[in-house]
């Protein structure tokens, strides 16, 4: 394909390089004169492994030439590339100056291009930019309308500095977002080289995703250096700690525990988070990664709260009790904490968990719930349908397949199900429904 790439940093440089190398033709563009006279020498701009002979080859081949004239290479190519800077402000919002200025030139060159333009931004980018700041440029410069004239498409990058090369053939996957199925797809033609597993998704999912990624890799690099912290005061090798730590594929280094959904609880995580922390205390070492855990973890259940408050009725049934599925431990259960709040704040709650019967509770777990919520035998029903018949909010916290269907069958038009567990769709239920964070 025909390919215009604007900036040519980091990001632009090595795409340029490599695109040129599977046989696309590129047409690079910077305002700065010093970085396009280099790359006409086949000379790199930035420092980054075997990036100069990628576009020693390419600018030698004739598939890389490069240009400060916006128009010219909009005009000749059917793809642009969005590769400039997004740098912080003092406050810490994203900047998007560049980005709109070089939407604005792509927008005015489209006023004389009658062909159909696919403008793709590569550029990290917040959430709602690419839609709410770049497409009302391109469509007030161009004087044109978006899937009419020209597409718009986010491609986010996971090159890292000093193996971009490497990193641009091997990436952990391709995402493509796009507004029109047809141009994700020729966008995704870019990288048919490379092996890689390909998402095509919604243009604000391809923004969000990168910031996942790069939020992800940070909060791996602060737990591994706190729990360095704590070692070291122990006296324990760190690196062996981890080292193990990172055999386990099936809990540790896996999907498990990254699906959004509620708040933690159990006999373990709470528990062990706490002696963790008042050892670091102990050892004078400040944690703040690891001490904000349970915070933030209260602060989920503050919040389904205050979603439930905001609903403005009182009659509530709860699904769920013990703090997972499949188990009647009930011991620092999110749920009973839940319902804890709900029956403080006056709601009148009815609650029903097919592993939970207050006949068959005893020892710890019995003493437990009688403390926490002293009226447990008066609001725990056996049928789910007294539940469903009782309540105006049904708050979905697990579900067991027979309770499933039941909701399903009983549920009501006049009803609200909050579901935090994901375990219904809106499709399936009469009333409104009120997904945790879907």
């Amino acid at each position: 394909m025909r390919v215009s790439i604007f900036g040519l940093g980091y990001v632009g440089a090595v795409s340029a390089a490599c695109l040129a190398k599977e046989g696309h033709t590129v047409v690079g563009v910077d305002v700065d004169p010093y970085k396009l006279d280099l790359i006409r020498q086949g000379k790199a701009p930035i420092v980054e492994a075997n990036l100069e002979p990628y576009l020693k080859q390419a600018v030698e081949s004739g598939r890389l030439t490069v240009t400060d004239d916006a128009t010219e290479a909009v005009h000749n190519t059917e793809i642009s590339l969005l590769c400039v800077g997004t740098p912080s402000k003092e406050n810490g919002d994203l900047r998007t100056d560049y980005l709109e200025r070089v939407a604005r030139q792509i927008g005015e060159a489209l006023i004389t291009k009658p062909e159909y333009h696919i403008v793709v931004i590569r550029s990290t980018i917040l959430p709602g930019t690419a839609e709410e700041v770049v497409l009302p440029i391109l469509e007030e410069a161009s004087g044109k309308r978006v899937n009419e004239h020209f597409g718009l498409a986010v491609n986010p990058e996971f090159l890292r500095e000093g193996t971009a090369i490497a990193d641009y053939y091997d990436p952990p996957f391709t995402v493509v977002g796009a507004l029109q199925e047809a141009d994700a797809e020729k966008v995704a033609a870019l990288y048919e080289t490379v092996k890689a597993q390909l998402f095509l998704v919604s243009i604000r999912t391809a923004e969000m995703i990168k910031y996942a990624c790069n939020a992800f890799h940070a909060l791996k690099i602060t737990f591994a250096n706190e729990l360095g912290m704590l070692c070291k005061a122990e006296g324990v090798d760190s690196h062996e700690v981890m080292r193990v730590f990172c055999a386990d594929t099936k809990l540790n280094i896996s999907p498990k525990y990254l699906t959004p959904g509620f708040a933690f609880g159990g006999s373990c995580l709470p528990k062990d988070l706490r002696a963790l922390t008042y050892r670091a205390r102990s050892n004078d070492l400040e944690l703040p990664m690891l001490e904000g855990i349970l915070p933030s973890n209260r602060r989920q259940i503050e919040e389904v709260v205050k979603s439930i408050v905001r609903l403005r009725k009182r009659k509530v049934g709860l699904f769920g009790l013990s703090f997972k599925p499949g188990t009647d431990d009930l011991r620092e259960s999110p749920l009973v904490e839940l319902a804890e709040q709900l029956i403080g704040k006056g709601y009148r709650l009815l609650i029903h968990d097919p592993n939970v019967s207050y006949a068959a509770l005893y020892g710890s777990n019995k003493a437990f719930i009688e403390r926490e919520i002293p009226h447990i035998r008066e609001i725990l029903r056996e049928d789910a349908r007294e539940v469903i018949q009782h309540a105006e909010v049904l708050v979905i916290g697990h579900l067991d397949s027979a309770t499933r269907e039941v909701v399903l069958a009983e549920n009501r038009e006049t009803q609200v199900v909050v579901d935090l567990a994901r375990a219904l769709t809106p499709e399936a239920l009469r009333g409104r429904y009120v997904g945790l964070y879907w």
